[in-house]
This record gives C-alpha cells, structure tokens and sequence, in this order.
C-alpha cells in the first residue's frame, strides 16, 4: 500500500491508503473525497481532477495530449494551475508514497 496525504474541498487532510497497480482515482472516490470518476478513466468527463503539490509534480508521468486536451476543457469551470492532472491518469506504485494532492473543486 502507497499512502497519499490528501486534502478536501474543506480545506482538511487527511491521509488514504492507496492500492499500488490502480489508478489514483479510484482510491480517492472510495475514500468519499467527491470524485465521480464518470468515465471511467477514459479522459472525457474531468470529474477526477485534482492539484499535485508541486514537489510531487516532476516524478509523475508526464500528461498525455488526451490529459491535457480535457483539462484545457475544464477551464471555464475550474481554476487550472500548473499541477492540476486528471487523478485516473496516476498509477499509484511505491514511488508515490507520501504524495500530496488536493481535490479540485467540482464541474
């Protein structure tokens, strides 16, 4: 198990347990943080968007062009900053542990 410090909509953290081999998203919706995940992970709703600290930003994989062509779609809802990814496209490994994230706000 990798743990993930995450912090909410609220403000509040807390850290998750996160199952290495599955997508950053699906532990986040488990965990009740308010990610829908609608599609899936197939990249076309945006409702698993979440901030990276920036610390943590350079040791992921960098955004597909699909990633960052449905990011780009949200910014008329939603602030994007530098960090923001798509938490389906994250494969949690031993290499995240200790990754900090924030929830963005919904679409």
């Amino acid at each position: 198990m990798t743990v993930v410090r995450v912090k909410d909509r609220a403000g509040a953290e807390r850290d998750v347990e996160a199952t290495n081999g599955v997508p950053l998203m699906e532990t986040l919706r488990d965990a009740g943080f308010g990610i829908d995940g609608t599609c899936g992970g197939a990249m076309s709703c945006g409702t698993c968007h979440v901030y990276i600290d920036a610390a943590w930003a350079p040791r992921l994989p960098a955004r597909s062009a699909d990633e960052a062509a449905m990011l780009e779609a949200l910014a008329d809802f939603v602030e994007l900053r530098p960090s923001s990814r798509l938490s389906c496209q994250i494969p949690v490994d031993d290499t995240l542990d200790g990754l900090a994230v924030e929830i963005a706000p919904q679409v």
